[in-house]
């Protein structure tokens, strides 16, 4: 195998590390979001018990990444191939802490009867996990196009965000008994829209590998 050849094989092994560690992700946030509409405390323990998988992957393409650099002192495209592997794990590994959180948020509340249908909170978290699955096959393909959607969809979450907020914090005036549940029912919507922002970060990531120029879709 030429030193080229053991590049690319090399590159892609991080790449299928990051298609990896964002099915990973996909399904613990899935989990997690099931987890709370059941109010299944022991899907929530697994799902953080779970996360050192998640955790780990990151370091490995951190480790890859890093050795790519130092011992094959990639041109401009690869390298910014590398980077972009590096930032975009970190990005998932974020949304995975998110997934963690969620868990906690659903043990916090534990069995106590949900004050709500959490239908606004359910589809937040299939829009922001498809932005996640979408960002993974924009980036898979390099396809700008994709991303551009992806970056697109963070506005429905928001929207969907500023209506669970405003239901929640109307609930917390006529049913403040219900507090704490409806606490974490905030801290919920806040790390599922965040998670939509990891999204379109990695949004950003891919139009900067191909682009080869920073564009701010978080706007």
């Amino acid at each position: 195998m030429s030193v080229r050849e053991k590049f690319e094989f090399d590159l892609k092994n991080l790449r299928d590390k990051l298609i990896e560690i964002g099915s990973l992700t996909e399904v613990a946030l899935n989990k997690s979001i099931d987890a709370l509409e059941n109010q299944n405390i022991e899907k929530a323990l697994q799902i953080i018990e779970d996360d050192y998988r998640v955790d780990d992957l990151d370091e490995e393409i951190n480790d890859l990444a890093i050795l790519l650099i130092a011992k094959q002192q990639p041109v401009a495209t690869d390298l910014r191939r590398i980077i972009v592997a590096i930032k975009i794990s970190s990005d998932i590994e974020r949304m995975a802490d998110f997934a963690v959180n969620i868990a906690k948020s659903t043990i916090r509340i534990g069995t106590e009867p949900l004050v709500k249908p959490i239908e606004t909170i359910k589809k937040m978290h299939e829009i922001a996990t498809e932005m996640l699955s979408l960002s993974i096959k924009a980036f898979n393909e390099e396809d700008v196009v994709l991303a551009k959607k992806v970056a697109d969809m963070d506005d429905q979450v928001d929207d969907l965000y500023g209506e669970g907020m405003k239901d929640i914090l109307m609930l917390m005036e006529s049913k403040s008994q219900y507090l704490e549940q409806l606490t974490q029912l905030a801290f919920v919507c806040r790390y599922i829209e965040r998670t939509a922002d990891h999204a379109t970060n990695i949004s950003e990531s891919i139009m900067y590998l191909v682009k080869g120029k920073r564009y701010d879709l978080n706007t």
